[in-house]
């Protein structure tokens, strides 16, 4: 996970900087940032983990599980600030990581720790210490129900940098990214998987998404999206069946829920489909959230698929954005979509509308002006006269 934690940063550790990695209880930020330790340690010296959640003895036997075990990896498991600022002064690590900014406390103010007042203090005392010693700290911070970092929003405002780490924790799949950076580029992406001996890159995540997909199944469709600079080729589900109740079911996954409401109702006013007595069902396989416009163009085909009982011609990649006239618009990177669809060994693809240079070759990209001639396209024998080849 060492190469990948670096490059997100854009290049590694500045010295001196305060980051701040996020995620849901659960999803592995100490897994990773213990495997970062160690790592970091064997490679440019020491580092002072510092634990509130657990004991020294069992951060030992995570420690031995995982490999993450260096003679210049040192434990604390202090709570206090001033305690935990000392121990950075007088041992001066090359980098600390407190895990987590919820469980410490600042002795000179009141409240239990992790509330706002002590959290917004803490995190203070670390970014003087960060300035002042030269010494790159880690805090570790806990998301919300809803999503966002618990404490104060100025938390984020006072980091240098903040990473995520997003996943779904029944699948094994992890995305680590930067929403913030001071230093390098907010738009690089690590795909990790959670196995026994903890958190492993993923070289080829497009190939592993596609590796269990149910071809030749209807409302089933390969969108091929953007993550950062990442192109991700990934199977979107769509299941619709007629509703048992008064109100129609809009359910979800992985999709930006509002979205997907948008082409429903694309589809029902501009292509004619009838889709309130329907119940709709959405996924996009793997556990991974995307919240792209990209994805529309793929939505619209995979729930006409659904109600239509179609399969979607095998090598096909489909990607775009849909406007509320029911017109495709082109999207970001497309060219480099297309180059991932045709790496994994894709025919073609349907897009928007836009300029598509130096296709591979045997490769054929279908543009289209609107979501009705996207669906009369995909749904055809015949891709009709627009094709262009590599």
């Amino acid at each position: 996970a060492y190469p990948a934690v670096d490059r997100v940063l854009g290049g590694g550790l500045v010295p001196g900087s305060l980051l701040l990695l996020g995620g849901e209880p659960g999803v592995g930020k100490s897994t990773l940032l213990l495997q970062y330790a160690a790592d970091f340690a064997r490679r440019h010296g020491k580092v002072l983990y510092v634990s509130g959640e657990e004991s020294p003895a069992q951060l030992r036997l995570r420690a031995e599980r995982l490999g993450a075990i260096s003679e210049d990896l040192y434990v604390s498991g202090e709570t206090a600030v001033g305690a935990i600022r000392a121990q950075i002064e007088t041992g001066a690590p090359v980098l600390a990581v407190v895990d987590s900014i919820q469980t410490v406390r600042h002795e000179g103010l009141g409240g239990l720790p992790g509330s706002v007042a002590q959290v917004q203090a803490a995190t203070g005392e670390f970014l003087r210490a960060a300035k002042e010693t030269g010494t790159s700290i880690f805090l570790v911070g806990h998301l919300t129900k809803s999503g966002v970092l618990a404490g104060p929003k100025v938390l984020e405002h006072m980091v240098d940098t903040v990473l995520y780490l997003e996943g779904e924790r029944r699948y094994p799949y992890r995305l680590l990214k930067a929403t913030k950076n001071r230093f390098g580029s907010t738009e690089e992406l690590a795909v990790l998987t959670m196995g026994e001996n903890g958190l492993v890159e993923v070289v080829n995540p497009s190939a592993v998404f596609l590796d269990e997909r149910a071809a030749g199944e209807a409302g089933t469709v390969v969108y091929a999206g953007m993550e950062g600079t990442q192109p991700l080729l990934l199977e979107l589900q769509a299941l619709v069946v007629a509703s048992g109740y008064g109100t129609p079911r809009r359910l979800v996954t992985g999709l930006d829920a509002n979205r997907v409401a948008l082409v429903l109702a694309v589809l029902e006013r501009r292509c004619g489909f009838s889709l309130a007595a329907q119940d709709v069902y959405l996924s996009l396989a793997g556990g991974l959230r995307m919240n792209e416009p990209a994805a529309d163009l793929a939505v619209a085909v995979a729930v006409v698929a659904g109600l239509r009982d179609r399969v979607v011609p095998e090598g096909t990649a489909i990607f775009g954005e849909i406007g509320l006239a029911g017109e495709g618009r082109p999207v970001r990177a497309g060219d480099r979509r297309v180059a991932e669809a045709a790496r994994l060994g894709f025919k073609r693809a349907v897009v928007p509308r836009g300029d598509y240079r130096n296709l591979p070759p045997g490769f054929t990209v279908i543009p289209v002006r609107t979501v009705k001639e996207a669906l009369g396209v995909v749904f055809s024998a015949a891709a009709g006269p627009e094709e262009r080849e590599g």
